[in-house]
This record gives structure tokens, sequence and C-alpha cells, in this order.
């Protein structure tokens, strides 16, 4: 299974049979400058309503639109409902985080989440692999919280995303608080990373990808 972050929340995943499968697709404008997506997928899953995760039309292709429990392509998907917000959903709304299996590799996109999770709500998600998991704060959970989340959950490997960049010029926080005091990180000049069921890290690693947009 491949993992491409295109950038913002968007991802490619694609599976060792060719199915494709993107994350959250953005609109380019209102603080985002990384590039028009044009990538073809089969499935597109989508967390929330907002321009910057729902940009379903600019994805090539006709895929099939998932926002939550459904099967496609032989792939079970689920959605687990969360908000945007720690008030419930008041300030921003619902946010669904949505995990699929690819090739034995248990992947969950935690969206534009907005509060640290429930006892329940962890169960529900169950065992991930490969958490996408927003770090900027602001809009969502912030480098602390996501830290305590991981710490939770205990992936095999962390892809933080919903950061500020030079693409996204949102008054979120970079990358590096995240970061900061954790042991297991890999900063790859590349914006696509290759994993396999057998060979994932013994614990949790970070990897940190380069936008390809």
């Amino acid at each position: 299974m491949k993992i491409k972050w295109l950038g913002h929340a968007s991802f490619v995943i694609t599976s060792d049979t060719g199915t494709k499968i993107i994350t959250d697709p953005y609109e380019v404008g209102g603080g985002l400058s990384y590039g028009q997506i044009k990538e073809s997928a089969d499935i597109v899953t989508v967390s929330h309503d907002h321009a910057d995760h729902n940009n379903v039309a600019a994805v090539q292709g006709s895929p099939k639109v998932v926002r939550g429990a459904v099967e496609v392509k032989g792939i079970r998907f689920n959605g687990i409902p969360t908000y945007h917000d720690d008030a419930g959903g008041e300030k921003r709304g619902k946010n669904t985080i949505v995990c699929f299996e690819v090739d034995g590799i248990r992947v969950c996109h935690l969206g534009d989440l907005g509060h640290q999770l429930s006892d329940s709500q962890l169960a529900e998600l169950g065992k991930v692999d490969v958490l996408l998991i927003p770090v900027g704060g602001f809009y969502t959970i912030d480098a602390k919280v996501a830290t305590q989340l991981g710490d939770r959950l205990k992936p095999k490997v962390i892809i933080p995303m919903h950061f500020k960049t030079d693409k996204c010029d949102y008054p979120i926080a970079g990358v590096e608080e995240f970061l900061r005091g954790k042991k297991e990180v890999s900063r790859l000049d590349a914006s696509q990373v290759e994993f396999k069921a057998g060979e994932l890290p013994p614990s949790t690693k970070v990897v940190v990808l380069k936008p390809a947009l």
C-alpha cells in the first residue's frame, strides 16, 4: 500500500492492486495555495462539508463518495461520528472519522477532529496501523491533544496533516510543535511512502511527508 500526501488533509492511498482512495480533497483558495488536485480515484472519502475537505468535483474519474459506513470495491469503510470543535459541534459542526483496511493495513483518517475521543469512540476505531491526524490546532485538535490521542491509540505509524506550511496560510501551528520530544520521527524528502503488512514499525513512528502539490 502506498500513501501520498497531496497537501492539507488530502492523501492518495493506492492498494497493491491499484485501487485508489483520495481523502478530503481540498479547494484551492481561502488560505490554501497547494496545487489543484487532478488525480483520479475509485473512492473519495469526505469527513465534513467544508471547502478545504469536500472538493469531490476535483477528483478525476467517477469515484464513489464515502461519508460513513459502506463497502466499496471490497473495502469496508467505518465512519465514527465526532465533532469539528470541542463544543459538541456548536462552533464548526460535525466531523466523521473514516477508518478502512487496505492490503491488511488499517488506516484511520481523523478529518478535522476538534476534541479528545471518548473511550467508546476509541473502541469504535479499534486497531489502527496508520493514523492520519490533524496537529495544527485552532480548527482542529492541537499538538498536545494529538500527542495524547496517539499515545492512547498506539498506531504503528502516525502521519501528521492539517498544519501550517508555506502553502497553508491558516492561523494554525506548523508540524514542529507536534514533533517536539518525539524520538521515533522520520522526515521524508518525498510525498509518498509505502507500507506492507507485517513490516510495520514495532512501536509508534511519526512519518512526515512533503506535500506533492
